[in-house]
């Protein structure tokens, strides 16, 4: 532990000067519940798991990768995104097996759950940066104003980066009667954006909360945290699992793999749906970001092992944040999932599907993406048996 909590609300003091969109510091007694959290260690959180999140080859060797002239017209579509014509009809509509999903595009989902409504990670401004000028652009509208979503129950942020906890979109939701539910520190930007304190739940890892009848706990993830020019780690980055009285959902938030996926299946599974990330992965920053085979893994994982419920891809196909081609987290879900047999989602951004119904299956990114190599195809043996694919090979630790 670092400091006294005087010390760091004087710190937070002189740092509210900084731009709104930074957010601000944890002080008082936020900032010693953060010291007497048993994930906070030498003034930083940990990880369940060390992550390395630095570009192992160097920021030169990265930078050469990804501005690479061919290399950067691939990882941005090569025609317009098919976007869901979603209406308010849509939405006002119950889900008739009582939970309904609605992907509007990287981590932001609208999650319909026994009455109530949870949105995850949204972000609906045109860029995931602290500047209106330059950073990701949106490679697709929003397909819904947010204030057409309707009343929201709970909004869920997984952690504080710009891709995940947007100030516009935070301050339009600011006026409304929403709770929201947030990792330990993420609290403090929300009340300088102007949410009231009473109505944040801040949790710690395996801490919980309720909202009418529905359960939300912040679970493990292997990520780190940050919005201002110096990354402190002060505040912490989760998943979730959100239990109602008929069904169960998981949001991985921001996650390398790691095996605490199985303890987070046995103490909140087995879900009707799982959330996963599977975009913006690269050998530069193997532990904080994964690929598909290793979401699939995951999920496999938090059902006990074996195929049960819906896996969402989120975390792709709407901000380009990463060397891979835009296309290739699709393609490669798509051929996981049929190798081992599971039931995966494929909306078009905005499309609502119910994970007890008929799923959206068709590969609508093929309309928009430049032809890409498939490097994570498994040649098989002469006994028709897969060789590991690259995914596999990385969880091995043959990276």
């Amino acid at each position: 532990m670092t400091g006294t909590g005087s010390d760091h609300t004087l710190r937070a003091r002189l740092r509210a000067l900084r731009p709104a969109a930074f957010g601000a510091d944890a002080a008082g007694e936020r900032w010693e519940r953060i010291l007497r959290s048993p994930n906070f260690a030498d003034g930083v959180f940990v990880n369940p798991e060390p992550a390395r999140h630095r570009p192992s080859g160097g920021a030169v060797e990265f930078a050469k990768v990804y501005f690479e002239k061919e290399a950067r017209a691939k990882r941005a579509p090569a025609g317009r995104i098919p976007v869901h014509p979603t209406t308010v009809a849509d939405l006002a509509r119950p889900p008739a097996t009582g939970l309904r999903l609605t992907w509007m595009g990287h981590s932001s989902v609208l999650a319909e759950i026994d009455g109530h409504r949870v949105l995850f990670d949204p972000v609906w401004g045109d860029r995931c940066s602290p500047f209106a000028f330059v950073g990701p652009k949106r490679l697709h509208p929003v397909p819904v104003p947010l204030a057409a979503l309707g009343p929201v129950d709970v909004v869920v942020i997984s952690h504080d980066h710009y891709d995940h906890l947007d100030l516009p979109t935070i301050k339009a939701l600011a006026g409304t009667d929403t709770v929201f539910a947030v990792p330990l520190g993420v609290g403090a930007h929300l009340e300088r954006w102007g949410v009231r304190a009473a109505r944040i739940r801040e949790l710690d890892w395996n801490e919980s909360t309720t909202v009418r009848d529905l359960r939300l706990t912040a679970t493990p993830a292997r990520h780190f945290c940050g919005r201002g020019l110096r990354n402190q780690q002060h505040t912490l980055w989760a998943s979730w699992a959100v239990e109602g009285p008929a069904h169960r959902i998981y949001h991985s938030g921001d996650t390398g793999y790691f095996p605490g996926f199985k303890d987070i299946g046995t103490a909140h599974g087995p879900f009707d749906a799982t959330m996963i990330q599977l975009g913006a992965y690269s050998e530069y920053w193997p532990d904080i970001h994964m690929t598909p085979a290793e979401g699939l893994r995951a999920h496999l994982d938090l059902q006990g092992g074996g195929p049960h419920g819906v896996l969402l891809p989120i975390h792709w196909g709407t901000f380009n944040l990463a060397p891979h081609p835009w296309a290739e987290p699709g393609e490669w879900t798509k051929y996981e999932a049929e190798e081992a047999g599971q039931a995966v989602a494929f909306p078009r951004p905005g499309e609502p599907f119910e994970p007890a119904g008929k799923l959206p299956g068709e590969p609508w990114w093929r309309e928009a993406s430049h032809p890409i190599a498939d490097p994570w195809r498994r040649p098989r043996s002469a006994e028709g048996v897969a060789e590991p694919s690259r995914g596999d090979l990385d969880l091995a630790g043959e990276r």
